[in-house]
């Protein structure tokens, strides 16, 4: 699930700038209070195909970086939700690294996959060939940052890929809670095609209605803890039909490949 920014940054932060530190010497690796007081900038949205499947990334270049990251999303894979941790994450870093976000297959605004379901082994695949297919070349080493089940994700590209240097991960989902109902309630919606369905068939419904009504609902529902941001990737991403049944999709691998 979605944690908030400052906390993901604050577990992500203390590792990152002692690898660009140690990458960078002779350099001054701090963070300026004139980058600080310069305008931020901005993680850009780019579509690429990876493997014939279209992909949406979230891209903030450096222009001296000392290594590239990138970030693994969890589940629901939609890579607006982490702008503003993308953003922050790059200028607390003092600009000395590139990052990159990777969303999941039919995690998307778009429906590009026309319905197809994609499983967890899917989703690594997917991620693994993206980094063959765009970073192989670069010089740089590459730091994966998971979140969540994109932790496990992480791990699982760690295992075949020499290019990757270092794996964070951030809340990683890594084992089941017996002693969860959340995830008990989850694991039974998901087990069952016609739950998942009509599960999501009713969250596409809600999407049908106007952008002010649907922010208005979100961030009445969700409270204070979801920036703007995330609210607007609620409202283009997740009240799509094919999004939240991929959602539904992936939990069940999940559940099943952690067990």
């Amino acid at each position: 699930m979605i944690c908030s920014c400052r906390s993901l940054q604050a577990s992500a932060l203390s590792f990152l700038l002692f690898f660009t530190s140690r990458r960078g010497r002779g350099r001054d690796m701090s963070c300026p209070n004139s980058l600080l007081s310069n305008p931020r900038k901005i993680a850009t949205l780019r579509l690429s195909k990876v493997s014939g499947h279209t992909t949406e990334l979230l891209e903030i270049q450096s222009d001296k970086p000392t290594c590239h990251v990138l970030f693994i999303p969890g589940n629901p894979g939609v890579v607006s939700f982490y702008k503003d941790f993308l953003e922050s994450l790059y200028e607390l870093l003092g600009a000395s690294a590139s990052v990159t976000a990777i969303g999941h297959i039919s995690h998307t605004e778009k429906n590009w996959e026309h319905g197809k379901l994609f499983s967890l082994q899917d989703q690594i695949d997917h991620k693994v060939d993206f980094i063959k297919q765009e970073l192989q070349n670069i010089e740089l080493p590459i730091v994966l940052v998971g979140h969540s089940i994109g932790s496990y994700i992480s791990l699982e590209m760690l295992r075949s890929l020499e290019k990757v240097t270092y794996l964070i991960g951030l809340y990683p989902f890594l084992m089941l809670n017996p002693l969860s109902k959340q995830q008990s309630n989850i694991e039974n919606v998901a087990e069952s095609s016609i739950l998942s369905a009509l599960l999501s068939f009713s969250v596409a419904t809600l999407g049908l209605l106007p952008q002010c009504t649907l922010r208005f609902m979100l961030s009445k529902s969700l409270g204070s803890s979801w920036s703007d941001t995330a609210v607007d990737a609620a409202c283009s991403h997740l009240l799509q039909y094919h999004t939240f049944r991929n959602m539904l999709y992936m939990a069940l691998m999940e559940f099943r490949k952690v067990q």
